[in-house]
């Protein structure tokens, strides 16, 4: 692995290991820039899976990875929602079709373990990308670079840092920017499930009382399961033996896809949320988790993380190419105004839907409803939810 030298400035230095950060990495480099990325080598862990719109998905493509992210990904050709709340206003059953759309799919869902293996692998072969293998202890901003201390002891020196160290990211906290923090009654359980069914890879997402219960295609028979729970019910769930907890979710799930065996482990999380309340400051950059949180509802979190990362990289190339100043106030901004309105767009649906299904408020039920009935009847607003759900803007520009 090539080591960092103290006397190099480099163009970018990207703080954060995650998916965010090595595709941020990889599609910085592409572009030309020399770049650095600081981050911890991954443990190959993570159970949970991300499902892949059809614009990250031309991201990835761009970069190259992902022809061997697509040999284990399941594509998601339908997306079911049913209302499941058994309150008195009840939503007809939708269901969103990408050959409405003439895709051949919505995108595709995909274990986190194998993307981070792709990506990882890709990082350390890319041109132009230097790894730095462990954490960020310290950052000091000056007038015209950063200056990053490893927790090892290297010191990078970069134009501009980008972000995509988390939640709790200590490159944030040092640029002064603050975060505004909420969080919901409940906790999402992750597990992925063997069926006794086909899925046909369909996407299907149950509204419940206690929120979303949603079951997305994985290779084979087998899918993920995100049910968001009350915090005392996810409790529950988790304290009950598998077999047990196999038959209570296929109850959950109507037998759709018949007997269900745990194909992983289950893990449980606090639903909550985070907004950054700037996405830049001086020789910073915001992108990911480290500008903006919230629950794993609709699959739009690092769809999100991907357009942040397209969006600078544009804005970056663009600047290079007219001799600036790649990491001044000035470029930066630019990229700012371009992702608030999507960010704010995004953390508002999603909140919006979540507080929908725990209230019992019954203008906000009838709301709701209705506006399922518009998605499921009505075929140019069912076509713009569609298109808008994968890429903001595009449901008002490709009208069929």
């Amino acid at each position: 692995m090539p080591k960092t030298k103290q006397t190099k400035v480099y163009d970018i230095a990207v703080v954060g290991g995650g998916p965010s950060g090595r595709i941020a990495a990889l599609s910085f480099a592409k572009s030309g820039f020399s770049t650095v990325l600081v981050a911890s080598a991954g443990s190959g862990q993570d159970g949970r899976t991300t499902a892949l719109w059809q614009k990250s998905i031309s991201l990835l493509e761009e970069i190259g990875v992902w022809p061997q992210i697509k040999e284990n990904a399941a594509q998601l050709r339908k997306m079911r929602m049913i209302d499941d709340t058994g309150r008195l206003i009840r939503a007809p059953e939708v269901v969103f079709d990408s050959a409405e759309l003439d895709l051949e799919e919505f995108g595709f869902n995909i274990l986190n373990s194998n993307l981070n293996a792709v990506l990882e692998d890709f990082c350390g072969s890319a041109k132009n990308l230097t790894l730095v293998d462990g954490t960020v202890a310290k950052v000091d901003f000056h007038p015209e670079s950063a200056v990053l201390h490893a927790a090892a002891g290297e010191t990078i020196e970069a134009r501009l840092v980008v972000a995509a160290d988390g939640r709790n990211s200590l490159v944030r906290e040092a640029a002064c920017i603050e975060v505004r923090h909420w969080s919901y009654p409940q906790a999402a359980l992750v597990v992925n499930l063997e069926h006794g069914l086909p899925h046909h890879n369909i996407s299907t997402e149950f509204h419940t009382p206690s929120g979303p219960f949603t079951l997305v295609p994985l290779p084979g028979r087998q899918s993920s399961l995100v049910c968001v729970e009350s915090v005392e019910g996810a409790t529950r769930l988790m304290e009950m033996k598998d077999p047990l907890l196999e038959r209570e979710l296929e109850r959950r799930a109507h037998s759709i896809l018949g007997s269900f065996k745990l194909a992983s482990k289950v893990q449980s999380f606090p639903l909550s949320g985070l907004s950054a309340t700037r996405l830049i400051a001086g020789r910073v950059a915001l992108i990911g988790e480290t500008a903006h949180v919230f629950p794993p509802i609709g699959a739009q979190g690092l769809n999100l993380s991907l357009r942040d990362i397209a969006d600078l990289d544009n804005v970056l190339s663009k600047a290079a190419l007219r001799q600036q100043d790649i990491g001044g106030h000035e470029v930066l901004k630019t990229y700012e105004a371009n992702r608030k309105n999507d960010v704010r767009s995004r953390t508002q649906a999603v909140d919006l839907l979540n507080r929908s299904l725990l209230t019992g408020f019954l203008p906000v039920q009838l709301a709701r409803g209705a506006g399922m009935y518009l998605a499921g009847k009505v075929g140019p607003f069912r076509r713009l939810l569609m298109r808008e759900g994968m890429a903001p803007g595009s449901g008002f520009t490709l009208n069929r």
